[in-house]
């Protein structure tokens, strides 16, 4: 989860991602390739020793070996690779180091069960997905030591840039003080084949340098690049590459006004590629694909964003995505490679996304190329910066909170009954950064409220919260095109995957807590009663939700206990957690809870936020033969007296938006009908739930 680069947009990213899942934990294949240069410093074979201890050292010599300025140097690394080595593994796309270049072998296809025989040699021959061989020339030595030795990687990613520098500028360097200079060669850097994606880039580089950036990597090295405000690039110095754009296809269902210029913020040169929305029967207009058709905000408001991950890559989802019949659609879909975002439906339509209509009618969804069990290997800094730039245009837009009650994963919305909550999905899953993203979106994660505030919020500090979860199957039922399946490994990836096929997956940084149900490291995880109906303990499984609070998430402090250990309200019980992990995991902050009124012994939790019968006039629910939504409680789920759960405060009318026609043209089609019951969004466990507003009492949190 860390920032590969902005690039190579004409790559199948189908294999190429998909080549990256599998590299991630499986050793790449190195082939050994020396070779000298005039430039070439000290010479290092493939066992020479990363040095853990100076990383900033060597930034800072191979910057003055190969005449690359400092600054330059340091912005172009952190926005490809956050500073990180990932221990000599590929990180993303077969890119290596802190400067990710990339060496993609028939082996590593292989080993992601990668056996399309036509997309292969291109693969196997893309210059972008080959960097690290030319750079470890450059700076004289062998291949496998550019990919695992951080210090020698770093020597060659400054020599390739500075090769990529000289090729645009006369063969010299610009005087060292010159930084917008370097312009073009950190465009070309990018390995982008579009302008747009490599200026993109170039500015992420410049804006970086201009802030300063400090931070911890994961094997403990401390860097940092001071602000440096006046540092500006040539907003134009991409076209000096002589790149080609992208010209989105024209919408054959919504009037050209609506998306000659998607909706999105200008920088992302975001595309529009229009979802599957067609009648799929001849003879009845209601059996229709793949979303709804609506005018919002004007027939229902807008209040969250849900961030996805596709379960499949970002071609595969777009080919699905495309098909009426694949009863499944979002507004947006993110590209890992570079963060380019294609825009599917107008946010003004509503996307099949969460399997919950209470959310998605009120939900712009955003889906992200990725597999949640994969870790970093997908969720890449290109897309975090995308995702976060959309999201904030968005959120500006609608008036949506920036904050955890409103930014929800996939995995924060509750199934829609009793029979649907286990089986809800949980992506972006354990390894999405949200601390880092919701940086980005400029709504921090950070305590506002002294320590004895009984409301905390979840906030490991990520690349210190190292653990091992365990994983198996996809998280969601995407048929994989053009093929192969993903972790070709596993036989039934479309269904319930057996436990045996579950396998520890790398220690590495996760975005939430385990929760045990004592103050102790060997007390049970917490066991949620739909995941667990015979009330065995958590596990430590990724798809299992009910043990984790995510980063950002605020809950209620039920109790405390020597050793750093906090007990939250969680789904009607204490979970336990230290408050030492990484190293700080709660944060004390402001909010509004909700208790039960006096009285009131136990409170109704509801998934969803429909209007009573009274709602739907009598003239409709004859014509629909009944009332066509009604609330039902969670029944495994209470709110009792005591406790306390964390709420916006704001009170929401119940409704339902009925979308019945493809052309709105049925009996009170596109109609929301909205009721007197109002309810309170809750923070109850992993998930958002609601309580009847008349059976609760708001209250501030307490110092």
């Amino acid at each position: 989860m860390r920032r590969p680069p902005r690039r190579r947009a004409l790559i199948p990213v189908v294999a190429t991602a998909l080549v990256a899942a599998a590299a991630a934990v499986v050793p790449a294949a190195h082939s050994a390739a020396a070779a000298g240069s005039p430039m070439a410093g000290p010479k290092a074979g493939p066992s020479s020793p990363a040095d853990p201890a100076g990383r900033q050292a060597a930034f800072a010599a191979a910057a003055a070996e190969f005449g690359v300025p400092l600054p330059v140097l340091l912005s172009v690394s952190y926005n490809e690779s956050l500073w990180e080595a990932h221990g000599g593994k590929p990180s993303f796309s077969a890119g290596y180091g802190p400067m990710n270049l990339t060496n993609l072998t028939q082996a590593e296809l292989n080993s992601a069960g990668f056996t399309s025989t036509f997309r292969s040699p291109d693969l196997l021959t893309a210059p972008s997905l080959h960097t690290a061989a030319k750079a470890a020339a450059l700076a004289g030595v062998d291949l496998a030591t550019a990919e695992t030795n951080d210090v020698q990687n770093i020597r060659a990613g400054a020599a390739l840039l500075a090769s990529y520098e000289k090729q645009y500028n006369h063969s010299v360097l610009p005087p060292a003080l010159d930084l917008s200079g370097w312009t073009v060669g950190v465009a070309r850097y990018a390995e982008a084949s579009e302008t747009k994606v490599a200026q993109v880039f170039t500015d992420d580089v410049f804006t970086t340098i201009r802030t300063g950036q400090s931070a911890t990597t994961q094997d403990g090295q401390t860097l940092s690049l001071p602000a440096q405000p006046w540092a500006f690039d040539d907003p134009n110095g991409a076209k000096r590459l002589g790149l080609v754009s992208v010209v989105p296809p024209a919408d054959p269902v919504h009037d050209p006004s609506q998306i000659s210029a998607p909706e999105c913020p200008a920088d992302l040169d975001c595309s529009y590629s229009p979802s599957g929305f067609y009648q799929l029967s001849a003879t009845d207009k209601s059996d229709y694909g793949d979303h709804d058709p609506a005018n919002r905000p004007v027939t229902t408001d807008i209040r969250y964003i849900t961030l996805h991950d596709n379960e499949e890559t970002n071609d595969g989802t777009l080919w699905l995505f495309h098909d009426p019949s694949y009863f499944a659609s979002a507004n947006y879909e993110v590209r890992s490679e570079d963060g380019h975002v294609t825009q599917l439906l107008p946010t003004e339509d509503i996307a099949w996304d969460s399997g919950n209509e209470s959310f998605y009618q009120h939900s712009v969804g955003i889906e992200q190329e990725g597999y949640a069990i994969d870790g970093a290997t997908w969720y890449s800094e290109a897309m975090y910066h995308s995702t976060a730039a959309l999201v904030r245009y968005l959120a500006a837009k609608y008036d949506i909170p920036l904050d955890r009650q409103h930014i929800l994963g996939h995995d924060n919305i509750p199934g829609s009954s009793d029979g649907s909550i286990a089986s809800q999905h949980w992506d972006p899953g354990p390894y999405w950064n949200w601390s880092h993203f919701m940086d980005l979106v400029g709504a921090p994660i950070h305590a506002d409220a002294p320590p004895s505030s009984n409301v905390v919020a979840v906030n490991p500090v990520f690349q210190l919260n190292q653990q091992v979860v365990s994983g198996c199957q996809n998280i969601q039922d995407l048929t994989p095109f053009p093929g192969p399946y993903h972790g070709a490994e596993w036989p039934n990836l479309n269904g319930p995957c057996p436990a045996s096929y579950y396998k520890d997956m790398p220690k590495q940084p996760t975005s939430f807590v385990f929760l045990r149900t004592a103050p102790s490291d060997s007390a049970p995880l917490l066991s949620d009663p739909y995941l667990h109906t015979d009330g065995s303990a958590g596990t430590i499984q990724a798809d299992d939700w009910g043990d984790k609070a995510s980063a950002g998430q605020e809950f209620v402090v039920a109790d405390r206990a020597p050793g750093g250990w906090i007990a939250i309200w969680y789904a009607g019980q204490k979970a336990w957690f230290h408050n030492d992990l990484g190293p700080v995991s709660a944060a004390p902050v402001k909010a509004l809870t909700v208790t039960p009124k006096p009285g009131k012994a136990t409170v109704p939790v509801y998934v969803e936020s429909f209007p009573e019968a009274s709602a739907y006039p009598a003239a409709f629910t004859s014509w629909y033969g009944g009332v066509p939504r009604s609330q039902r409680i969670a029944s495994k789920y209470v709110l009792a007296a005591g406790q306390a759960y964390v709420t916006d405060g704001k009170p929401l009318q119940s409704d339902w938006f009925n979308a019945y026609n493809i052309d709105g043209s049925a009996f009170m089609d596109q109609t929301d009908f909205k009721g007197a019951t109002q309810y309170y969004l809750i923070t109850y466990n992993h998930r958002m739930a609601f309580v009847n507003a008349a059976d609760v009492n708001v209250v501030a949190s307490t110092s």
